[in-house]
């Protein structure tokens, strides 16, 4: 007895769809299934917020918000902003501060946003409020530190506009001048500059796990002599 065309080519269809349909199945338990979770900051990066501050005219330190991009990606609160508003953003902080919202303060600024950077840790500290880390990227101007953060790092083109920080009587905190000349950057570039910005975010990721509080200021005489570093520029 001969097969029935018509049979034979329903049970076909009706195989197909059933191939159809258990690779339909599949397709949707893998999009509805859970990928893996995402890793929630750390309750000291979650207190940590840091101000990144633009030098002139606000367009030449757009490496200050590539920076800024990688730390939120890490979890980490930032500010990015120009210079002119130093002061305001450090009466933001101390409100944070004192409500308990805000534990470690950290400032980077690029050009004249460097040289704005001991205004703001000196208002922090009449504010009684403690910065942790400061990175100034080749200030313009001669930049005298006062008051202290707990450290305040200095990177700038010696044989360039940027300057080496002074550091007055009875500093307290440590302060390193590092001098990048040679390594290929130049004033404009400097906060653009991979290797910069890897060390600039090493350094506060550093600062961040060292934090189990409020970032105390250190005690008088724990100030170490200022060093120009080119050793640990960055390469070309």
């Amino acid at each position: 007895m001969r097969p029935n065309g018509r049979h034979t080519a329903g049970a076909s269809q009706l195989s197909t769809l059933r191939v159809w349909a258990t690779c339909l199945l599949l397709l949707s338990a893998v999009a509805i299934s859970p990928g893996p979770a995402k890793a929630a900051p750390s309750q000291a990066a979650a207190t940590t917020h840091v101000y990144l501050l633009r030098g002139v005219l606000n367009i030449f330190s757009l490496g200050l918000d590539t920076i800024g991009a990688r730390l939120e990606a890490q979890g980490i609160p930032v500010t990015v902003a120009n210079f002119v508003s130093w002061s305001s953003l450090a009466d933001e902080a101390a409100t944070a501060y004192r409500a308990g919202r805000l534990k470690t303060i950290i400032l980077v600024g690029h050009s004249s946003g460097a040289t704005a950077l001991p205004d703001m840790i000196a208002k922090l500290n009449q504010l009684g409020v403690p910065v942790k880390l400061a990175i100034g990227l080749d200030s313009v101007f001669k930049t005298r530190l006062s008051t202290g953060a707990e450290r305040y790092i200095n990177i700038y083109i010696g044989d360039g506009p940027g300057e080496p920080v002074r550091a007055a009587s009875g500093l307290r905190g440590r302060l390193d001048n590092v001098d990048v000349r040679g390594s290929g950057v130049g004033h404009i570039t400097i906060d653009k500059n991979e290797a910069i910005q890897r060390r600039v975010i090493a350094e506060i990721d550093a600062a961040i796990a060292r934090s189990r509080g409020p970032a105390p200021v250190a005690e008088p005489g724990a100030l170490r002599p200022a060093r120009a570093a080119a050793a640990t520029a960055p390469g070309r």
